[in-house]
């Protein structure tokens, strides 16, 4: 049978609307197959289990949450220096939060990552090849720090964004408002929280040196 790649594109997107709404319990083929709006029995064409399907996901979210080119060149023009590095750390949370079923989607798979093997090995690769990559991008740069500054500010900030979207009364109540002027501020215009712009502050400051 001749398969359509758009076709297979969309059912993976299906599919991950369906991991962050439902959870792994919910993505079965039959809700893939509503959420895509196409008659029953499609997604069964697709993928042979469940297992291909979790697979295909930890495969192509990573692809869906990758920022555009464009942008990332936009947000390069200042030269390299913490401020800089701060500004990028603001905009890949505010990207996330604007991706927030991605994200959710992303937590799901990585829970599911600890019972399914296939999963796990795609997931690495896949999480493994973009932290090298970000660690060049960095590095290349002349970016302040070196690889192990990129590696602590993705522990941080993945720790951090995994609060924001679970518990996100974590840490919101300890914001004063001078502080949440001054960091609404420093995060730009669309910042998903006071709290958490200044919290990313926070990080930048004591991971990444002058």
């Amino acid at each position: 049978m001749v398969r359509n790649p758009e076709r297979r594109t969309a059912l993976v997107d299906s599919a991950i609307e369906v991991l962050a709404r439902e959870g792994a319990r919910g993505l079965t083929f039959r809700a893939v197959d509503a959420e895509a709006g196409v008659p029953a029995g499609t997604s069964s064409n697709y993928f042979s289990s469940r297992d291909d399907l979790f697979t295909q996901a930890g495969r192509h979210i990573h692809v869906r949450m990758a920022p555009d080119p464009a942008e990332v060149a936009e947000a390069m023009r200042p030269g390299p220096s913490r401020e800089l590095v701060a500004s990028l750390t603001h905009w890949v949370v505010r990207r996330m939060t604007a991706e927030r079923t991605g994200y959710l989607a992303m937590l799901e798979l990585r829970l599911e990552a600890t019972r399914r093997p296939a999963l796990r090995a795609e997931l690495t690769r896949a999480l493994r090849a973009d932290l090298e990559a970000n660690i060049r991008f960095h590095v290349d740069s002349g970016l302040p720090g070196d690889a192990d500054t990129v590696r602590l500010l993705y522990l941080a900030v993945n720790g951090l964004l995994v609060e924001a979207f679970t518990l996100p009364g974590m840490f919101g109540e300890e914001e004063t408002a001078e502080q949440s002027s001054t960091e609404g501020e420093l995060a730009g215009s669309g910042s998903p929280d006071p709290g958490i712009a200044r919290l990313v502050r926070l990080i930048v400051d004591r991971i990444v040196p002058t």
